[in-house]
């Protein structure tokens, strides 16, 4: 032991700005000042065989996300009230990727029979920005055949987004591209599931 410790004492010390000890949370990533997160944006549009209220109601049913949303693993309404005709929301949504799994709150505002836009809010540890856009247009009756004087309707997705976080950023970048298809699929899915 004393040998040891003869070998350590040898070593050169390290500079005091080595000796600085670093407290950082479990999931805390620590600050990049180079890093400039870029947005991205992706656009989907569909024409379904349904009335744009029955996919409305499905959009905006913010509760059943997890049940049909990609990587939506959890929601949770904390406020809801209505203004000009819109319902408004605040809702915590928890999504989660591989070991990455993180909570948000979105403003929601749901426009009936038109839109749902979700918003994340500024103090979200996970995005710097976020937003999620579905419209609902009628669709021209021959570009889809009709069944049960049901639609057509024209859905069209808009999702942006810039990472707060270049870890996130990197981890992403090699399937985000792919969620906003991901989503129209799974929202077809539920459709099917909801009205056949």
């Amino acid at each position: 032991m004393s040998s040891l410790r003869c070998i350590l004492n040898a070593l050169p010390s390290p500079p005091k700005s080595c000796m600085v000890r670093q407290h950082r949370c479990l999931f805390s990533f620590p600050d990049f000042p180079s890093f400039s997160p870029l947005e991205q944006t992706h656009h989907e549009r569909k024409i379904f065989p349904y009335r744009p209220s029955d996919l409305y109601n499905i959009v905006s049913d913010v509760a059943s996300y997890p049940t049909f949303i990609p990587y939506c693993t959890a929601t949770r309404i904390l406020r809801t009230s209505e203004r000009n005709g819109a319902t408004l929301m605040d809702a915590e949504m928890t999504v989660g990727f591989m070991s990455f799994e993180e909570s948000y709150v979105s403003q929601v505002t749901c426009k009936p029979y038109e839109s749902v836009q979700a918003v994340a809010s500024s103090s979200t540890p996970l995005f710097k920005t976020l937003t999620t856009t579905w419209r609902f247009q009628p669709a021209p009756h021959s570009s889809v055949p009709q069944t049960d004087d049901c639609g057509p309707t024209l859905v069209t997705l808009d999702l942006s987004f810039a990472f707060a976080s270049p870890v996130h950023a990197a981890v992403s970048s090699a399937f985000l591209g792919q969620v906003s298809t991901m989503m129209v699929k799974a929202f077809e899915q539920r459709c099917l599931a909801v009205h056949g």
